[in-house]
């Protein structure tokens, strides 16, 4: 069965069954365009479930271009960062010359908002903490970009939705005044309720900051050819820039 939407139809694998950046993304979509979300179930977030959960996402993939979707994402930047810039990056003209359907990743979505964005070096922070943000940063060296640092807050993988914003909010300033001057702040995961701290952050940095969900929104748009700016959730969505 197909199933259609006036602007377009976007399936979604979801590597969680983490509430919240579903009703984030929607919420910040133009009207018109379609979500059609699968879910995987990884619940330790640790190196090794990451390392086996790329496998089980073409299941679901198929299933999505079965339903004729317009463009394919599947979600979660650990899995496919894992396989490295050029690993990725084959997995997705793989799977796109297999099922004929324009795909993205969480990699290979903020890889291209950053260089939409003009940006040449950031810090990076995540709710990951050890060897794992290192693999995070060889991932975006590979892709060409200068890491300053990427710095780990220390939660339990299943608690990271119950953080305040203004917890994540000193976190990741820290983060960033802790390095050299960088362009840009990258938030990797979709799981921190963040949004609404997202322009406090670029007002008082002075730079970008490239979230997942609004990187989602603007490569949706222009992936069907939708531009759409909104405003209060960082320059990335109110500029709306062509890459």
């Amino acid at each position: 069965m197909a199933y259609t939407s006036w602007r377009g139809v976007v399936g979604c694998v979801k590597p969680t069954m983490r509430p919240g950046g579903i009703e984030e993304l929607i919420r910040i979509l133009p009207e018109g365009v379609c979500l059609l979300p699968l879910f995987l179930d990884i619940r330790k977030g640790t190196v090794d479930e990451f390392k086996r959960a790329a496998e089980p996402y073409e299941p679901l993939v198929a299933r999505l271009a079965e339903a004729k979707c317009d463009v394919i994402h599947p979600e979660g930047a650990p899995p496919f960062m894992l396989l490295g810039y050029e690993g990725e990056t084959a997995l997705i003209r793989k799977w796109e010359d297999k099922y004929g359907i324009g795909m993205f990743t969480s990699g290979s979505n903020h890889v291209r908002a950053m260089r939409a964005m003009d940006v040449k070096s950031f810090v990076g922070a995540t709710y990951f903490t050890g060897p794992i943000n290192d693999m995070f940063a060889d991932y975006f060296r590979q892709a060409g970009f200068d890491v300053k640092g990427m710095e780990g807050l220390d939660v339990p993988f299943a608690d990271v939705g119950q953080l305040s914003p203004y917890e994540v909010y000193a976190h990741v300033k820290k983060a960033f005044l802790r390095h050299k001057k960088a362009d840009a702040l990258y938030l990797l995961g979709s799981g921190w309720r963040v949004m609404e701290v997202i322009e406090a952050l670029e007002e008082d940095l002075g730079v970008p900051v490239i979230h997942p969900i609004c990187t989602r929104s603007w490569e949706i748009q222009r992936r069907l050819n939708v531009r759409q700016p909104v405003e209060g959730y960082g320059q990335l969505l109110s500029d709306m820039p062509l890459d």
